[in-house]
């Protein structure tokens, strides 16, 4: 699984990665985590509001996305 966090380095942004590497280790996922700060690269996705979560070049949340948001979203894409 790749996941990406789309941002441009605020503080929500930095927030949403290091809550993402939380969960993915808490629950054993065999992932890359990619921290997307290029506004080029972000420009890719059509998202207009950051942070933003990529898994596996979906655009599947945007904005504040809590914990446990962030293991029920990991749960549905490792089905």
């Amino acid at each position: 699984m790749e996941i990406k966090v789309l941002g441009t380095g605020c503080s929500r942004c930095k927030s949403l990665y290091a809550a993402v590497e939380k969960v993915v280790n808490e629950m054993g996922i065999d992932a890359s985590l990619i921290k997307e700060e290029n506004m080029e690269n972000i420009l890719k996705y059509n998202v207009m509001s950051l942070p933003a979560l990529v898994i596996n070049e979906k655009v599947v949340a945007k904005g504040n996305i809590s914990e446990s948001d962030l293991k029920t979203i990991f749960t549905n894409e490792n089905k």
